[in-house]
Parts: C-alpha cells; sequence; structure tokens
C-alpha cells in the first residue's frame, strides 16, 4: 500500500527485485502458513533461493555472487519479510558468513569457498553464541588448541546457531590464546565444515521465527585444517565477527521494516473493511491514532536503515547507523504487531490471520544480532568518539 522504499540503483537490481517479488507471491505466500504452522524447513523455498542468486546476493561477481548494494539488499530483504520473515534469516546469517571470508579471509579462501556460497552448494552462517556467552562475546569458552603444524582442536559449544542443522559450514568464533590481554586478542575465526567431532545435539523450540532452523552445536575434539583460519592469522577473530555484523544488523533493520510495514499495511485494509457503530473503523479516531503512528514508526525505520546501508555501500563506520536502524526498525515491528492485533480484535489473536505470527516473530528482531539495550550503549558511545571536544 506504500511506497516506502527508494528506488533502485540499476535496472538489473530492479529485475531481480521484481523476480523476487514475484517469487514471494507465486511460491511462497500461499504456503507460509502450513510450513509455518508446523515448523517445516522450507527445503523447496531454498532451492528456489538458490535458483534466484539470494545466497550469493552480497558476494561480488568476482565470485560468482550478484554483488548487490547493501541498500539493494536491504530492500530484498524487507520485501521478503513482509510475506515470511524466516526465509530472510536462512540466507542472512549465510551471507554474513560469506562477507567475513570476502573482507578478511586470504584469496585462496576466498577462490575455494565463496563461489560454492553463491551458489548456495555450500550454505551455512555465523557460530557465536554459547549457552554462557551471547552479547559479551569476549566471555566465549569454545577452545581451538594447535596440533601440529597443520591443524586445530576444537572443544566447546554453540548454542541458537542459525541453519545449525541444514547448513554445511559455519563461521566459528574461538579461543585460540585464553590468556590474552585484552580478550579480543586471544579469539580468532576457522571456517569449520561439518564432519567428526562436529555435531548438532538438539533442535531448539522457540514461540516464533519458525521453519528456519536454530540449533545446539557440539564439537569435540573436532579437528580443523589450520588453513581455515580466516584471515591466516589468529586474534582478528572479534573484528571479523563485528564487521559481518554491520551487515547482520542492517539486515535485521530491514526484517524488522518489513515486518513493521506488513502489519500496517493489513490495518489499513481491515480498517476499511470492518465496521463498528455503524461506519468504518478507520473513521473513528481511536484507530486514526493508531494507523498513524504505525505509519510513523514504518517510515522512520525505513528511512534509518536505507541511511544505514548507504553508509555501508561507501565503505564507510556503520556501527553507530546500524545500530539506530536495528533498534528503531525491531521496536516498529513490536509495537505495530501488538497495534494491528488490537486494530484487528480477535480476529488478530486468531491463527487465521497473519497477525499472530508477526506478534510472534517481532521479538526476535529485538534481541538478535545484539540486543537493543547494547545498540543504545553503541550509539552513545559513538556519538562520543565522533564529536570529540
Amino acid at each position: 500500500m506504500m511506497a516506502a522504499t527508494p528506488p533502485a540503483s540499476s535496472e538489473d537490481e530492479t529485475a531481480i527485485l521484481d523476480a523476487v517479488g514475484k517469487w514471494l507471491e507465486r511460491d511462497v505466500r500461499p504456503h507460509v502458513h502450513a510450513l509455518e504452522k508446523d515448523d517445516i524447513y522450507p527445503a523447496e523455498m531454498v532451492e528456489q533461493m538458490k535458483a534466484l542468486g539470494l545466497f550469493g546476493a552480497t558476494i561480488g561477481q568476482a565470485y560468482g555472487g550478484l554483488g548487490l548494494s547493501a541498500t539493494t539488499y536491504a530492500r530484498i530483504v524487507q520485501r521478503v519479510s513482509e510475506v515470511w520473515m524466516s526465509l530472510a534469516g536462512i540466507f542472512n546469517s549465510h551471507l554474513i558468513m560469506a562477507a567475513c571470508v570476502e573482507r578478511v579471509g586470504t584469496e585462496e579462501q576466498k577462490r575455494a569457498y565463496l563461489p560454492r556460497f553463491a551458489t548456495g552448494e555450500l550454505r551455512g552462517g555465523l557460530a557465536l553464541t554459547e549457552p554462557d556467552c551471547g552479547t559479551d562475546l569476549q566471555a566465549i569458552r569454545t577452545r581451538a588448541v594447535r596440533s601440529g603444524n597443520d591443524a586445530y582442536l576444537v572443544n566447546g559449544t554453540k548454542t541458537w546457531i542459525s541453519n545449525g542443522i541444514h547448513g554445511q559450514v559455519f563461521a566459528l568464533l574461538v579461543k585460540t590464546d585464553p590468556e590474552a590481554q585484552p580478550r579480543h586478542k586471544g579469539m580468532s575465526m576457522l571456517l569449520a565444515e561439518k564432519g567428526p567431532g562436529f555435531r548438532v545435539s538438539r533442535k531448539l523450540e522457540k514461540i516464533g521465527y519458525k521453519g528456519i532452523d536454530s540449533a545446539e552445536l557440539i564439537f569435540e575434539d573436532y579437528r580443523v585444517p589450520a588453513a581455515a583460519l580466516i584471515g591466516g592469522a589468529e586474534g582478528r577473530g572479534l573484528q571479523t565477527a563485528l564487521g559481518g555484523l554491520e551487515l547482520g544488523r542492517i539486515n535485521v533493520a530491514a526484517r524488522g521494516c518489513g515486518l513493521a510495514k506488513a502489519a500496517l499495511d493489513e490495518s489499513v485494509r481491515y480498517a476499511q473493511l470492518r465496521k463498528t457503530f455503524g461506519k468504518p473503523i478507520h473513521e473513528h479516531q481511536a484507530i486514526q491514532l493508531k494507523l498513524a503512528e504505525m505509519a510513523i514508526r514504518t517510515e522512520a525505520a525505513i528511512a534509518l536503515t536505507y541511511n544505514a546501508a548507504k553508509a555501508y555501500d561507501e565503505g564507510r563506520r556503520c556501527d553507530m547507523e546500524a545500530g539506530m536502524a536495528k533498534y528503531t526498525a525491531s521496536e516498529a515491528a513490536v509495537e505495530n504487531a501488538l497495534e494491528a492485533m488490537r486494530i484487528h480484535g480477535a480476529y488478530g489473536y486468531s491463527k487465521e490471520l497473519n497477525i499472530e505470527r508477526y506478534y510472534r516473530d517481532a521479538p526476535l528482531l529485538v534481541i538478535g544480532e545484539g540486543t537493543n539495550e547494547l545498540q543504545k550503549i553503541i550509539i552513545a558511545r559513538q556519538l562520543i568518539e565522533r564529536n570529540r571536544i
């Protein structure tokens, strides 16, 4: 119903966006309810996403990817999330892993992995979070000990890992020197392919965000070739992870925009169909105020998200911009989902409509890719850093 997105930057990107939109309406929207209800992994849709090139969306064309700008990528994520947010998570976690390799990896690693990432032949994600460690990544306990000159032995547990069951390879954050000070200098990132010593212990059940698998991963004397150390040097793991999370937070912000916009669009439509006291409910001032606030939140979220994407595309540091976008868009999704439920009344609470799914999916966004409380701390610190007196 609302325009609320900037124009694509080229004819090719417009064609990609059109193709994604047609696919969503033809092959996704009719099946979301059934897959989401039973928490079924959308294997057929994953194959379709491979064909569309979504697993290589932000990977450079030199390595077989589409080489899309972060701005166009955000538009795709927003559009996908308007229909089914879970699909955006399947390729986002994968592309954060790819970004770690493309930005920091050796040329040999790029040539070996990025073309297979781009086609979706190899899929995976980012393995950072542990049972006792989420926001404070420097507190991880997963340990990688050098075994001879050509390998590491890894022991530890990672949890809440997207694509953990159906993915084949992960950017794995480990401690290579637990005694290092500051702590981040003892952290490294490995490309970990599934094999002996690497197992999935369980699928984690969630109230929302169905379809995509979230899993706990166990590493027991798991042997990783030394050549799988991203960038070829120890001590750069945290910086590699945080660099990837800039793109991840733009993705989460775009998901929030999509969810907020979907809740708004369905509320605008319903407010014209539903009547009380002899007139459509959009003529009641109480509903008008809700719709106005929902629209303002959505537009503000979209503006901040594309501002962050633009900064990323220009190669500027954008942790503050990405944090602002992620915070605003995720909060907009939560608030719009609740307001949509109130506008729809009992139908909003019913599983017949999408509103209750938005209500269950939205809270993930205020937690994922760094909590919103952390985003505010990042924003405040950057405000001072960029405006020293």
